[in-house]
């Protein structure tokens, strides 16, 4: 018998063994995320981007999401002074430095509706402009809870300028260079959007299943600790008995 050497312990693995950095390869190798079925919007929807990984490419989404803010404010204010300027009926005088030729001026209706669009983006714009700069706060704290916020916004924001640049293609001519490279513009926006909500979604659902394993993992830690607490504490409570010790109180004949 080898009394120098301990036998390994045959106990579940801890958690630790697994999670060591916040990141989706651990996720694969424990047992618990396997055993339990998770919904298909609990998922993550991309596991590696193209380019970078998924951490970086959400943290380039975010910086994107703030430039394309200020695009959208700057463009919709544009677009909501250029249909003010070019409104049926109204006269100029002076010398300008663009024409308003590729401005819509047609049914009265469709100009509200472009712009009620175009001020809707301003609005939406300024939005993601802030959740862009809470989203690249919480990325670099991996604060998953303050990403929601961007992840909501973000997809109001493509979805509703979607419509708006179809509708902006429709409604406009297509023979004037500004209607053109907007056109243009949107359809690359639209694509790097979606793709980039992807990213940050699939990133938040990750940095959630880690965030839940390290909570159970803690719960058990407290939970063992508790235990060896109160098992220490009986132990220590009680009067050993031996039965030398016992004293016989039976009459002695």
């Amino acid at each position: 018998m080898n009394y120098g050497k301990k036998s390994p312990s045959m106990g579940t693995p801890s958690i630790y063994s697994h999670v060591t950095t916040r990141s989706s390869a651990n996720l694969k190798s424990s047992r618990s995320v396997r055993s339990v079925k998770i919904p298909w919007y609990q998922k993550p929807i991309i596991t590696n981007a193209i380019v970078l990984d998924i951490q970086r490419g959400a943290m380039m989404t975010a910086i994107y999401g703030v430039c394309l803010g200020i695009f959208t404010v700057c463009s919709a204010v544009f677009d909501i002074y250029c249909l003010s300027q070019a409104a049926p009926g109204s006269t100029h005088y002076g010398y300008y430095v663009i024409s308003y030729q590729f401005v819509y001026v047609g049914n009265q209706h469709v100009r509200n509706a472009l712009i009620v669009f175009a001020l809707f983006s301003m609005i939406g714009g300024m939005a993601v402009f802030v959740t862009s700069i809470m989203l690249l706060i919480a990325l670099t704290k991996e604060y998953e809870k303050k990403m929601l916020p961007w992840v909501y916004v973000f997809a109001v924001f493509t979805i509703f300028r979607l419509f708006a640049f179809i509708f902006f293609s429709i409604v406009n001519d297509m023979i004037f260079a500004y209607n053109i490279m907007m056109c243009l513009l949107w359809i690359v926006f639209s694509c790097l959007s979606i793709y980039g909500w992807l990213l940050v979604y699939s990133l938040y659902i990750e940095l959630s299943d880690l965030t839940k394993l390290e909570d159970l993992a803690h719960l058990r830690m407290g939970t063992m600790q508790s235990l060896n607490a109160s098992t220490t504490h009986s132990i220590a409570g009680s009067r050993p008995t031996t039965p030398h010790s016992t004293v016989s109180t039976m009459p002695v004949n």
